[in-house]
């Protein structure tokens, strides 16, 4: 896990995501899908970007079944921006970085 990634649980998740009081982006993903690896490096890149504004945390939906089932996550990845405890954003499947930059803009 990149150093500015919080690795979230389903027991972690409500304290680090929804009692947060910065924006927090929630990569959804399992380390068999190809197109989580892909925007992997872009959620690192943006983490660092965004650095004191933004926490930014992945959740193994296969080690984390609760979380992703509560907010409906069905194909992965799955990206939610959570600010307030509310989900802001959501992102399914592979996207350029830009598209997640400007998503994330707008929140922070």
């Amino acid at each position: 896990m990149a150093a500015n990634i919080t690795e979230l649980t389903d027991a972690s998740f409500a304290q680090e995501v929804l009692k947060s009081d910065q924006p927090v982006l929630v990569d959804f993903w399992a380390p068999w899908c190809g197109p989580c690896r892909q925007i992997a490096p872009h959620v690192e890149a943006l983490a660092g970007e965004f650095a004191g504004k933004l926490k930014v945390g992945k959740i193994n939906v296969d080690d984390n079944p609760a979380v992703p089932t509560q907010y409906r996550v069905q194909g992965i990845p799955t990206l939610l921006l959570f600010k307030g405890g509310q989900v802001q954003e959501q992102i399914v499947g592979f996207v350029p970085k830009d598209v997640l930059k400007r998503a994330i803009d707008k929140h922070v």
